[in-house]
This record gives C-alpha cells, structure tokens and sequence, in this order.
C-alpha cells in the first residue's frame, strides 16, 4: 500500500443514500437492498479507476463530499439559473448523513483501513447540470 497525504475523485450519475437493511422475519437475517449495494460497488470502482488501488490514507481524516443533483425539468429558466448561481439550494432526499455514510462505508478497507479514522466530515448538496459527488479524503 501506498501512503498519501489527500486522494479525490467523482462518482458518475445521481446521487444515491444509503438505504437501511431489510429483516427477514423468519430467518432474522438481514440484507441491503440491491440499490445500495450497486452504488457501493460504483464508489469503489470510481475510486480504484481514479486514485489506484494501492493507496491508502492512514491517521486521522477529513473527508469532504460535495453532491450533486440534476436540476429539475420543470424549473423555469429563473430558478435554473438561482439553482446554477448556488442561490437556490436542493432540500430534497437523500438526507446529507445518509449520502455520506454509502460513501465511506464502500470505502472502508479501500481509501483507508475504517470509517471511525474520519474525525472530519463536510457535506453539501449542490444543483447541477451534471449529476455526480466529489470526494476528497485528507490527513489531518
């Protein structure tokens, strides 16, 4: 493994949450839902392609991820441009904590040895013409 002081990358398409376990009542087992588990395979893949596999950052990290959303096509052309301008910000699901959790927990074992090593987090939700998250991990 290879030490490095930040890594970024993006994560191509819509911003996805991560969604909570389903229970099998008859068996207690519990499973993620197929959604989840493609975009975990998508943020891992995204970053293996774009920063290598054989970095990995170590101490304690800061992580900031930036998410963006498709504008809506029923927008007028106003509030296209105050979305552009950061006037306009989206209030929308998915929640901030449940984006940031699909994200670092896909890179548990890959960006860095667990999550617990993120002490700080910075999260936003942006409106965009081109739908992706920004990831940028940090030594601190």
């Amino acid at each position: 493994m290879r030490s490095v002081n930040s890594v970024e990358f993006s994560i191509p398409g819509e911003p996805c949450a991560k969604g909570r376990p389903r229970f099998n009542r008859a068996t207690g087992h519990a499973a993620t839902p197929p959604k989840t588990v493609r975009y975990e395979f998508l943020v891992r893949l995204s970053y293996m392609q774009q920063v290598g596999q054989s970095v990995q950052l170590e101490g304690p990290l800061c992580a900031e991820i930036s998410a963006y959303f498709t504008i809506p096509k029923s927008a007028s052309k106003k509030k296209r441009q105050q979305m552009l301008d950061g006037e306009l910000h989206p209030t929308k699901k998915p929640d901030t904590d449940n984006l940031a959790k699909i994200v670092l927990d896909a890179l548990n074992g890959i960006a860095y040895a667990d999550d617990k090593d993120i002490v700080r987090l910075n999260v936003k939700k942006i409106w965009s013409e081109q739908p992706r998250v920004d990831v940028k991990i940090s030594r601190i």
